[in-house]
């Protein structure tokens, strides 16, 4: 007797399809406990010389009247995070579409603790935003209003952990917001994104004051500046200077714009880190 040919791979791969196609019409998702999926925002910019988170007061339950970090649901079936995270940002900030290509938006952690959202387990992936000078916000969703909030310090400037003058954050984003500005505190250290909170040209006393707000630390203007200028391709200069002088009637400072390096080489290191490696 003859053996039989061996089936077609092409044969194979069709009984597979058809097999998970039988099983996919027979899955039930209501099987499994429901979770959900949110994503919450922690933009924060420069105003007035001052580092700021942006902060919604919530309309509706739960914790109604509290501040927040703004945020909502990711649309099921219809978008992804970066995109659900790019929508709720321009909701609660009014920025276009355009104005939106500036603002370095990155994934920050996910959140997940089973008792974090009294109405069920939910699950907040978090995405962390940097821009310069973000324009006034406007509460979308379920916000009553949006504000900008200094970041208020250790020492009454700079960034700390605290509450936000005095307003007390609902869910666990107290604990997000903290592990944000630790994120920023070293992303600037290694990278250029410090110059993010800039507009296109910037002087190095303008840089120095976002490293001071965000690290929290005073720097020696002179040490500062030689630092920058050390680190090959953290910024160029356009050739031209500040229209006005420093406060004191020196001479006016040197414009400069970010230069094309992504990793700071020597990185800047906070003040407390480099008396660590002496």
């Amino acid at each position: 007797m003859s053996p039989q040919p061996a089936e077609s791979d092409a044969a194979r791969e069709g009984a597979a399809r058809e097999g998970e196609a039988a099983w996919l019409q027979d899955y039930d998702p209501r099987a499994f406990p429901p979770i959900a999926l949110t994503v919450d925002i922690i933009a924060l910019t420069m105003r007035q010389g001052r580092l700021n988170v942006l902060l919604v007061e919530r309309a509706e339950p739960p914790f109604r009247g509290c501040w927040a970090l703004p945020g909502g649901f990711v649309k099921a079936g219809e978008e992804d995070l970066d995109t659900a995270a790019a929508r709720e940002l321009a909701e609660e900030t009014g920025l276009t579409a355009a104005a939106l290509e500036r603002v370095h938006l990155e994934q920050l952690g996910s959140y997940g603790a089973p008792g974090r959202d009294p109405r069920m387990h939910v699950v907040s992936v978090a995405y962390l935003a940097f821009a310069p000078d973000l324009p006034d916000p406007r509460a979308g969703g379920d916000a009553a209003r949006a504000v900008w909030t200094p970041v208020a310090g250790p020492h009454g400037g700079g960034t700390g952990d605290r509450q936000l003058a005095g307003r007390e954050l609902a869910f666990d984003h107290a604990a997000i917001l903290a592990d944000a500005l630790e994120r920023a505190r070293a992303k600037v250290e290694y990278t250029p994104l410090a110059t993010a909170f800039l507009a296109p040209e910037f002087t190095i006393p303008e840089l120095r004051g976002v490293y001071e707000e965000i690290w929290g630390e005073k720097l020696h203007p002179g040490n500062f500046h030689r630092k920058v200028l050390s680190v090959p391709g953290f910024v160029e200069s356009t050739g031209e200077t500040a229209e006005r002088g420093n406060a004191r009637g020196g001479p006016r400072a040197r414009v400069y714009r970010a230069g094309d390096a992504r990793l700071l080489h020597p990185a800047l290191l906070r003040p407390d880190r480099e008396e660590g490696i002496r």
